[in-house]
């Protein structure tokens, strides 16, 4: 079974658990307040669908890896919308740090029905986030339970200090490389990783098995920012749906910028100027090519894929589920958008 065959059968299940675990919400009086996290998870409203919905990935992990585990996914379904639900959390309150407007093509909450409401819509996913953690105890010990709920609370603590690192970086100018992998690592790839560690624990893996898994998500999501960094710039924007002019114009600073201004070059000299303009970005980006940046990028993305595909293999995922992690793996990487 292909993963394209094993999300046909997941991604439904992951859905109804979600709109399940939401639903709580949508009690008399609430109802308004319940449509909030409906609109965000893409559920109701303008242009509602898959599309708004994203792609699912985290709550895939969840269940994937706990089926190559050996292990009945739906006794993680729980945890796999708690992880959902935790990573749409920190979206909303991203989308209110960062005053973004739109959110996969549409209005943003806060945008809709302003900021008070919207980081309390990031609080109602949270908890729910939390409550549906507690539901795994009708299939697991208290004892993995509270281990998988130790390990989603860590996780969301790295989701702050990854916030605050992005937020705090916006004004320096002094950053180098080596402070682009801890934020990245605590905002991006900790959720990635925390995924496959509880469903390796729920999976009723080994402690070697899953730090095994652990890693090969962190690796992974290490792997899956540098990439996306390398879209903001050289991406194709039909297909990303976002243009590459915008990490430029935005003083983003991201692994090829923080690349380039550490080769001290002609893009190094023009940042130092001041903010960059639209125009000159298609200009910047072919002089970031020539000095080797992009290369450079991509090279460090398909490392970290490698380091990531190598901790895969040392947990010796089994069955198509095993199969469906190698190739979820590579999908990501070689994504275009």
């Amino acid at each position: 079974m292909s993963l394209k065959d094993q999300m046909e059968t997941l991604l439904p299940a992951i859905e109804a658990e979600l709109q399940r675990v939401v639903a709580q919400l949508d009690r008399p009086r609430m109802r308004p307040y319940y449509e909030m996290l409906a609109y965000h998870m893409g559920w109701t409203g303008e242009g509602a669908g898959p599309e708004a919905q994203g792609k699912r990935i985290r709550p895939l992990l969840v269940l994937l890896t706990t089926s190559a585990c050996g292990s009945d996914w739906r006794t993680a379904l729980p945890a796999a919308a708690a992880v959902e639900l935790i990573h749409n959390f920190s979206l909303v309150h991203d989308d209110i740090q960062d005053t973004s407007d739109l959110r996969r093509g549409r209005p943003t909450v806060w945008k809709k029905w302003n900021m008070p409401q919207a980081i309390n819509t990031g609080d109602g996913l949270f908890v729910l986030a939390n409550l549906a953690a507690t539901e795994l105890l009708a299939h697991h010990p208290a004892e993995t339970v509270l281990r998988a709920a130790r390990i989603l609370h860590e996780t969301c603590l790295d989701l702050t200090r990854g916030q605050f690192l992005d937020m705090s970086y916006e004004t320096r100018t002094d950053l180098t490389v080596e402070d682009y992998w801890p934020m990245i690592a605590a905002k991006t790839a900790a959720l990635l990783s925390g995924c496959c560690q509880v469903g390796a624990l729920l999976g009723g893996a080994d402690e070697s098995a899953q730090e095994s898994y652990r890693s090969f998500g962190n690796y992974l999501g290490l792997a899956f920012q540098v990439q996306d960094d390398f879209l903001g710039i050289w991406g194709d924007s039909a297909l990303t749906g976002k243009s590459t002019d915008s990490d430029l114009v935005s003083g983003k600073k991201s692994f090829p910028v923080l690349v380039g201004l550490g080769r001290g070059g002609p893009f190094a000299r023009r940042w130092a100027e001041g903010p960059i303009r639209p125009e000159e970005t298609a200009a910047l980006a072919e002089g970031l090519a020539e000095e080797g940046v992009k290369m450079h990028t991509q090279e460090t993305a398909d490392q970290m894929n490698d380091l990531a595909i190598a901790s895969l293999r040392t947990a010796d995922p089994q069955g198509e589920a095993g199969e469906a992690l190698f190739e979820l793996a590579q999908k990501l990487i070689d994504r275009k958008t």
